[in-house]
């Protein structure tokens, strides 16, 4: 991979995350409107189902330093206790997406939560809103929040309190690699494309880390080097993946970046991470 210098937190409010795909029009036979769809149809991008009756999810609110947060609770039916998943959103707010691959962690066994850290601003309104409330909240208030996000888990009954991970995309990978390194609470991490975190704090990593890249990323992969050598001096218990041929975002089934095969590779390359490390 190519060396580089990582970027710090405060600059990962600003990480590039691409645009959201354009949805193309398909004209119809006939002049007449196209009714719309029944409420059963899913938004594009939406692999499980808000209703999928194996699961509870929907939103939720919990306390943090400056008042309630907001987020996203997809967990399986039943009682648990279940190994705990916080999900991190890329640089415009808490979308759809984030939503979902809460839901597809749940199913796979997670008690899952996307936490909305828009949410000093309001909550995610959109992903315009979204870009310009991250940029305004200091790096230290999304940390918190994040943190809070990680105590409202384990606080859950249905929660096995020792078995948190947290996977985040674009902005929210450097915020999971933050968390990894300073939240011991934190079992297991799997950032997507995420700046690295500050190269001093690697010794005191307690998780067990997956870091997943993009071959095109070129900015973000420029902080790898340092970062792994950092994690192999002090023998922590990582693997990082970089798909080649693929960009930013390439997780994202809502955007142009998205790639279909390195998204499910990489998917079930953290479903088995997670599993070793978090079921066990």
């Amino acid at each position: 991979m190519p060396g580089g210098t990582a970027l710090s937190l405060s600059a990962a409010a600003n990480l590039a995350c691409g645009v959201a795909a354009t949805p193309t029009l398909v004209p119809t036979a006939t002049p007449t409107p196209t009714p719309p769809p029944p409420t059963s149809t899913p938004e594009p991008g939406t692999t499980v189902r808000p209703d999928d009756p194996r699961l509870q999810a929907g939103p939720v609110e919990f306390p943090g330093d400056a008042g309630a947060v907001k987020g996203y609770l997809a967990r399986p039916q039943g009682n648990g206790p279940f190994p705990a998943m916080l999900v991190v959103h890329e640089n415009q707010g808490l979308l759809p997406h984030f939503a979902d691959v809460a839901r597809r962690l749940a199913l796979e066994g997670y008690a899952a939560l996307a936490v909305d850290l828009v949410s000093r601003k309001g909550g995610t309104l959109d992903p315009e809103q979204g870009i310009t409330a991250l940029r305004e909240i200091p790096s230290d208030q999304l940390l918190a929040d994040a943190n809070a996000a990680v105590r409202y888990l384990q606080g859950q009954s249905y929660v096995r309190a020792d078995r948190v991970g947290v996977t985040g995309f674009c902005f929210g990978g450097g915020i999971s690699w933050l968390l990894a390194v300073r939240n011991p609470g934190i079992r297991a991490a799997v950032p997507f494309y995420g700046s690295a975190p500050p190269i001093a704090e690697v010794p005191g990593m307690k998780a067990a880390v997956l870091g997943i890249y993009a071959g095109n990323d070129n900015r973000i992969n420029a902080g790898v080097p340092d970062l792994e050598a950092a994690l192999k001096q002090n023998q922590k218990t990582y693997e990082l993946m970089t798909y080649p041929g693929v960009d930013h975002a390439f997780f994202n089934d809502t955007k142009t970046q998205y790639n279909a095969a390195a998204a499910g590779q990489a998917w079930t390359k953290a479903m088995a991470w997670l599993d070793q490390h978090l079921k066990k």
